[in-house]
């Protein structure tokens, strides 16, 4: 079984399609579709059900794609781990941020990574901070951005605290509670909602601080992105609690603190167990003075 076999079964998985992981994977498709076969017939099971129109993974496929990812991280890691023993950084970074990171200036800081160390490919993925830190625990991600409520730390990682936050109400300014300067809970009782979908961890300091105040409220709306909530606000269908950063500058809405509403921490997290040069390099650029392995 070789490494590039398995580069080519989880590219099929992750496309769902033999063209498009050729494609990713830069080899003509006769050639990806060899090799899948082969490992196939080496394992004695088959990884994918093909049709004319569509591939599905099947559950052995399922199981071996979990080792399989695992051993890839780990061959690149040791590939990064060599390089950096020679003074060069390079290999794969992948890096999780949620939908409303404002308490660190990300982009800058890649941009810093990248001219000092040209040889580093990135990989940026959005999603939420439960599966950023299953993912890090795995070996699948290096660095994360994670929003979670104030009684919730981080877990399985290494962190840093970079900033709390007070989400604020934003709603349109001829919302009937526009005029109001301060907000309690109970006012937002009877408004239309909008939030992230429930159990997603965007939501959870909304919903601590209802359920603290024994209060109940009706969510109209889930949304995963900040963009999309306020195109509604702005429509005039719901009032969204929000990190006050994240709220554009527009006449069309109106932001009010909200006494005793929710609140988030924004942690800055990596692995507990072993931190690539590449990740290394990122931390020292945000200036974490302690993220060595």
């Amino acid at each position: 079984m070789e490494l590039q076999q398995m580069r080519y079964a989880v590219a099929v998985a992750e496309e769902r399609s033999f063209t498009r992981a050729a494609r990713r994977c830069h080899v003509v498709q006769s050639a990806l579709s060899h090799q899948i076969k082969a490992l196939e017939r080496e394992l004695g099971t088959a990884l994918f059900a093909r049709s004319s129109r569509r591939v599905e993974i099947t559950a052995a496929g399922e199981a071996f794609l979990v080792a399989a990812r695992e051993s890839l991280a780990a061959a690149d890691r040791a590939a990064a781990d060599a390089a950096s023993a020679d003074g060069e950084i390079r290999g794969v970074l992948t890096l999780g941020m949620i939908p409303t990171v404002t308490a660190i200036d990300l982009p800058a800081a890649l941009g810093a990574l990248r001219r000092a160390h040209p040889a580093v490919r990135i990989r940026l993925r959005s999603g939420g901070s439960d599966e950023f830190m299953t993912a890090i625990g795995q070996g699948g991600m290096d660095v994360a951005v994670l929003g979670l409520p104030e009684t919730a730390p981080p877990r399985g990682v290494r962190s840093r605290v970079l900033a709390r936050e007070h989400l604020v109400a934003v709603m349109r300014a001829d919302h009937p509670l526009a005029g109001r300067s301060l907000l309690d809970l109970e006012d937002l009782a009877e408004a239309a909602v909008i939030d992230f979908p429930a159990g997603a961890p965007g939501r959870a300091p909304s919903d601590l601080a209802f359920r603290a105040a024994g209060i109940s409220r009706e969510v109209a709306f889930e949304v995963m992105s900040p963009e999309t909530m306020l195109a509604l606000v702005r429509h005039g269908l719901g009032v969204v609690l929000l990190p006050p950063a994240v709220v554009p500058a527009d006449e069309e809405l109106r932001t009010i603190p909200v006494r005793d509403g929710p609140a988030r921490v924004v942690h800055l997290a990596w692995s507990a167990f072993h931190v690539p040069p590449a990740a290394r390099a990122l931390l020292e650029i945000l200036e974490v003075p302690d993220a060595r392995s």
